[in-house]
């Protein structure tokens, strides 16, 4: 029996493996991908510091910053409202951070955690996809497709993101009635590592500065998602331009435009006997503010350290899981609550709100330590 069977080997739950790579534990790591694949091809993250700082920890930053073109600082973030005033602008010297965070290349950070994974001798079985996760009061049953008997582990770590299903853990979900439209977006003049959030009638949109272009995020209704789709190159970047108006300028072209719809989905409780839901598996963010990854991580961080904090013993206990959700409780929530209202500003009349936010922003913008307070949740999680 091993001691963590950790379900799926991606971002979050290969850092989970990572983190207890030197305890002295009997871990194996399940991913449904063939060995060197990735899934959905490759598109960028939004990770914070507070996230550089845990891939610090396990060995993973220096490799993957060195890849070419993997990691873009964000300095700036100026955040702004179409038709209305108010405008802040936040700052890596707000929080005393050499960036605000940085966007990466999901690819690039995948190759880096499996290599790292190798490294550290971690088993991973490639090709092991999970239809089911239970477990008794002993052990977790962890039934593969294609085999008949279950794999037992003391503790199963769901971190897959597609949601195998779990014995006990439920989910609930919100469909937000709204529709992302993400692409690569060409400029006339360089980033310089400014990233832009702006409200408009129709939800959120935000340039994400990533190599020697933007990634686009761009908050639609479904309907108007559908047409967009459609448009010229042309005819997009001209709606684009509208939209920012003169807050950015000298839209080029635009490739690899994609949708999907926007939803909350959070798993409730986030544990069960002998298994623990992290990540995606967890809860699945509105893209605004771009916390979802960054709190999945924190997770996979946090549990490591439960883990390693009990005897062999006592892993996958009700005592030590109900620590854990203790333990992360006060940050899953509030990421939770911030994102969700957030997305929850763009059901209502925008126009009601256009003068209380512009007042908002602009006092953000004059409060120094209020400033400074919000910047540095950004950065390290909102806890």
């Amino acid at each position: 029996m091993h001691d963590v069977a950790i379900v799926g080997a991606g971002p979050v739950g290969a850092t989970l493996a990572l983190a207890l790579a030197d305890a002295d534990l009997d871990i194996v790591a399940l991913d449904a991908r063939a060995t060197g694949t990735m899934p959905g091809g490759d598109r960028s993250l939004a990770l914070s510091h507070g996230t550089r700082l845990i891939f610090e920890r396990l060995g993973v930053w220096s490799p993957l910053a060195a890849t070419t073109g993997a990691v873009t600082p964000i300095r700036i973030v100026d955040i702004s409202q179409a038709r209305g005033f108010g405008v802040t602008r936040l700052t890596a010297a707000d929080a005393d951070v050499p960036a605000l965070g940085y966007v990466v290349s999901y690819a690039a950070l995948q190759n880096t955690l499996d290599a790292a994974l190798s490294r550290a001798g971690v088993p991973v079985r490639f090709g092991a996809a999970v239809g089911s996760v239970g477990g008794t009061s002993a052990y977790a049953a962890i039934m593969l497709d294609g085999t008949a008997d279950p794999l037992l582990a003391r503790l199963a770590a769901v971190a897959d993101g597609g949601g195998a299903p779990v014995a006990g853990i439920g989910r609930k979900t919100h469909d937000y009635g709204q529709v992302a439209v993400t692409a690569k977006v060409w400029m006339d003049a360089p980033h310089d590592g400014v990233a832009y959030e702006r409200f408009t009638q129709d939800g959120p949109v935000a340039l994400l500065p990533e190599h020697e272009r933007y990634g686009l995020v761009w908050t639609m209704t479904p309907a108007r998602a559908a047409e967009a789709m459609a448009w010229s190159d042309a005819t997009f970047l001209a709606a684009l331009a509208a939209h920012f108006g003169a807050r950015v300028r000298g839209f080029l072209r635009i490739s690899a435009r994609r949708s999907f719809p926007l939803v909350l989905e959070y798993a409730k409780p986030a544990h069960a006997t002998r298994a623990v839901a992290i990540g995606n598996a967890a809860q699945t963010l509105h893209p605004v503010a771009g916390q979802g990854i960054n709190l999945g991580l924190r997770d996979a961080y946090e549990l490591s350290r439960t883990v390693a904090a009990v005897p062999r013993a006592a892993i996958g206990t009700a005592d030590m899981l109900d620590a854990y959700a203790v333990r992360r409780r006060s940050d899953r929530v509030a990421s939770i609550a911030f994102t969700h209202g957030l997305a929850q500003i763009f059901d209502a009349d925008f126009s009601l709100l256009e003068w209380p936010r512009g007042v908002a922003l602009s006092l953000l913008d004059a409060a120094l330590p209020a400033k400074r307070a919000f910047t540095r949740a950004m950065v390290h999680g909102l806890r």
